[in-house]
Formats: C-alpha cells, sequence, structure tokens
C-alpha cells in the first residue's frame, strides 16, 4: 500500500504542477490530496514496531513533503505560483525515490531511546534547510532573470517572474534559515546526547558529525554576519548553499554511497 500511495502522490505532484494557475482552488485541493498522501506513505514506510526505516531517499522525500506543505501555507500570504511549478516536480521525483530505495531498518532497543527523537529532529532541520537551500537557489535565479527579462521565455522564466520581490524573498530565506538553524543546533544536542547512550561518549568523530558541525558553524556564522555586518544579496546565498551541501553530504550523500554505490545496510 505504502508504494501505491507514493506513485500516487507523484502522479499528483506533476499534475498539481502543469495546471493554470487560474484554477487556484483545484491546485490548492490536489496540493493538499497529494501531500496527504506522500505523508501516510511515509508513515507507513518509516514507522516500524520497534524500529525505524532509515535511507537516503526517505530523507529527501521527508524533505519535499514538508517543503510542498510549506508552499501550501505560504501561498496562502504571497504570490507563490512560480514555486509551484518548480517545487512539485522536484516532490514527485523524491516520492519516486523513495519507491525505489526504500532504505533500512533500525531498531530502536533500549540502549537508543534517543534515536527516534535525534532522527525526528534532524530530519525536520535538514528539511527546513532544505527549503532555504531551494529559496537561495530561486532567488539566484530570479536576480539573473532580472538582467534578462525579455529576452526569453520559457517554462522556468514564466515561473520565475511570478515570485513575489527580492526584498521579500530575502526575508522569507532568513526566517527559514533561524528556524533550521534553532533544528539544527537540537539536532547536535540530541546527537551528543543519543551518541552517549549508545557509544558511551560525548560525540562519535565520524564523517557524519564532522559535516554536521561544519554546516552549523557555517549557519552560525551566516546568521552573525547578517545581524553584525548586514550580509545579503551573493554572499547570503553562497552562506546557504554551502551550508546545504556540506548537511547533504553529512547524511543523505552518505547513505546514498552505501545504498546504491555499496549495496550496504545502515552503518
Amino acid at each position: 500500500m505504502q508504494t501505491y500511495f507514493l506513485i500516487a502522490a507523484a502522479l499528483l505532484y506533476i499534475v498539481c504542477a502543469v495546471l493554470p494557475p487560474r484554477r487556484a482552488g483545484l491546485i490548492s485541493a490536489v496540493t493538499a490530496a497529494a501531500w496527504l498522501l506522500h505523508g501516510a506513505s511515509l508513515w507507513l514506510a518509516v514507522a516500524a514496531p520497534g524500529s525505524l526505516r532509515i535511507g537516503f531517499a526517505a530523507m529527501l522525500s521527508a524533505a519535499l513533503w514538508i517543503s510542498v506543505g510549506a508552499y501550501w501555507l505560504e501561498n496562502r500570504n504571497f504570490a507563490l505560483d512560480g514555486l509551484r511549478r518548480i517545487v512539485m516536480p522536484n516532490a514527485a521525483l523524491a516520492a519516486a525515490l523513495q519507491a525505489v530505495f526504500p532504505g533500512a531498518l533500525v531498531a530502536l532497543d533500549g540502549n537508543a531511546r534517543m534515536l527516534g527523537w535525534h532522527i525526528a529532529i534532524a530530519t525536520l532541520a535538514y528539511a527546513t534547510l532544505t527549503i532555504a537551500a531551494f529559496h537561495a537557489v530561486l532567488m539566484a535565479l530570479q536576480e539573473s532573470r532580472l538582467h534578462t527579462r525579455g529576452e526569453r521565455s520559457g517554462f522556468l522564466s514564466a515561473a520565475l517572474d511570478q515570485l513575489p520581490a527580492l526584498l521579500t524573498m530575502e526575508k522569507l530565506l532568513f526566517r527559514m534559515i533561524g528556524f533550521g538553524f534553532v533544528l539544527l543546533s537540537l539536532t547536535v544536542l540530541s546527537g551528543i546526547v543519543f551518541s552517549e547512550e549508545l557509544f558511551g561518549k560525548a560525540l562519535k568523530w565520524d564523517h557524519k558529525s564532522v559535516f554536521t558541525l561544519l554546516s552549523w558553524l557555517l549557519f552560525a556564522a551566516l546568521l552573525a554576519g547578517r545581524h553584525f555586518r548586514g550580509w545579503r544579496g551573493k554572499t547570503a546565498l553562497s552562506f546557504t548553499l554551502a551550508g546545504f551541501a556540506t548537511l547533504l553530504l553529512a547524511y543523505v550523500g552518505s547513505r546514498f554511497v552505501l545504498e546504491v554505490v555499496l549495496h550496504r545496510g545502515l552503518a
């Protein structure tokens, strides 16, 4: 059933991406239906009695699921129809990837009772910062579009033209980064607690810990630079994308190598 839900959600996301902007009511309804099916499939795939299913595709799928939810809510306050045409195809792709690469089961025994909370917080942090990274890319494309307006017309150009003004986009970006940074900080703290329970030491210095801490430092530097030096524009975009890429390598990238390249389970 979980696979059928994923396929149905992916198809509805594609339908939502191609619907004309004038069908706002239908777009909202299709988005809600796809989001609910996607969420149900995530729950069925990840939650199991006494265990969790973890994998790079499930993490990406969860991130895009939260991205769609954020779009659906924010679209009530801002004109984000251009964002719909970009987010929905990516959400469909993430749902399809989860159907192909389901991930591996990890047992939640008594020695790892904090693992479930740690994974939940980490997923929220990754998802929020994924939205921020998408947002930063859109801002870069939108700024480039301002210098080429009228020269070319296409699907992406039409989508960018429907986005809010750059200043509004920048405000939304830093709201998301601030919220994601709080979640990432909680991820690091919960990871320390979890590491003490499972390994008997405060922090296990593996690639995931190093990349996560490096990402935390990059986002901390960005927020400090924004507050004290007024960083914006290309500097803010560069830090956002660097922090996200580092965070992606911390878990999703390593899981992709283990599952797809090396064909290994959870490590």
